[in-house]
């Protein structure tokens, strides 16, 4: 992870974003760059910190955190969010995962989580807080409504896609296929390319929504 990753923080509860942004100034290793207490100037906020990662709570008001995900991904598509919520509904996940989130953990993770999913998230991967791991992969595990793979991904294809969507990075992808990075940034550009999509967060949705891993 670059040492300057910089971090801001959509937060309407005080005491939380004030929590969070002493966390974020006292590691060391992240940059904080702002926090506030709604969505309503994200794009300009964005224009002025140019953060490479943001905090972002779904229930807030004016703009829901899901809402302001989506016009920070059209606009500024390599901006990180990763969802810090109290919500557990899968429906809630994957409206955020659809959004063009790269991350989503609960607010009862602890400060070395945040920390540690915010390098994560720096380094390529898509951190999840187990339960939500555990719903997403779900999809994965009921039988009923699967969808064929008509998309010729060869086997080595449906691997790094598996990976994808456990939120591995690249690195974790190669060791885990006994493959190069390069290798693995072969594969995904395939991947890409068979499933029309241009987006890792895209190639994870479509993947989970139609089964094919």
């Amino acid at each position: 992870m670059h040492l300057e990753t910089k971090v801001a923080i959509y937060e309407d509860n005080d005491a939380l974003r004030n929590s969070l942004t002493h966390l974020i100034k006292g590691t060391g290793l992240l940059s904080f760059v702002g926090a506030y207490p709604d969505c309503r100037d994200i794009i300009e906020n964005c224009e002025t910190d140019k953060p490479d990662v943001i905090l972002m709570d779904i229930d807030m008001p004016f703009i829901t955190g899901i809402e302001a995900t989506r016009l920070v991904k059209d606009k500024y598509p390599e901006i990180n969010v990763m969802m810090l919520t109290v919500f557990e509904e899968r429906d809630k996940i994957f409206d955020a995962l659809c959004a063009g989130a790269t991350g989503y953990l609960l607010k009862k993770s602890s400060a070395v989580q945040i920390i540690e999913a915010i390098v994560e998230l720096a380094n390529g991967g898509s951190p999840m807080t187990r339960e939500i791991a555990r719903k997403v992969m779900e999809f994965f595990t009921t039988p009923q409504n699967t969808i064929d793979n008509n998309y010729a991904l060869s086997e080595r294809e449906l691997d790094v896609l598996k990976c994808l969507v456990a939120g591995d990075s690249y690195k974790m992808v190669a060791d885990k296929c006994y493959i190069s990075i390069s290798t693995v940034r072969f594969h995904i550009n395939n991947i890409y390319r068979k499933l029309a999509v241009n987006s890792k967060s895209e190639a994870v949705i479509k993947a989970i929504k139609e089964r094919l891993v």
